[in-house]
């Protein structure tokens, strides 16, 4: 699955003929400024799923010392 030597010369010259070689830095510019966009979103992203998880588990945390606060206080009436 790996990209050899040959398939990448390939791509360039590609490229290079698609595009014209006072293009090249720009097309490269503009494809390096959407994948540090992508990468930050997807940063975003994990963080605020992780953030999520954290507050769920803080809240089953709260909800199950009620139900315990609530059964003893329960076997205590008993």
């Amino acid at each position: 699955m790996g990209i050899g030597g040959s398939e990448i010369f390939i791509i360039l010259l590609f490229a290079l003929m698609f595009f014209g070689a006072d293009k090249i830095p720009e097309v490269a510019k503009g494809l390096g400024k959407a994948m540090r966009e992508f990468k930050k979103a997807s940063d975003d992203i994990k963080s605020e799923i992780n953030n999520s998880i954290v507050d769920v588990k803080t809240e089953m945390n709260d909800i199950k010392s009620d139900i315990s606060r609530t059964t003893e206080e329960i076997s205590r009436k008993t």
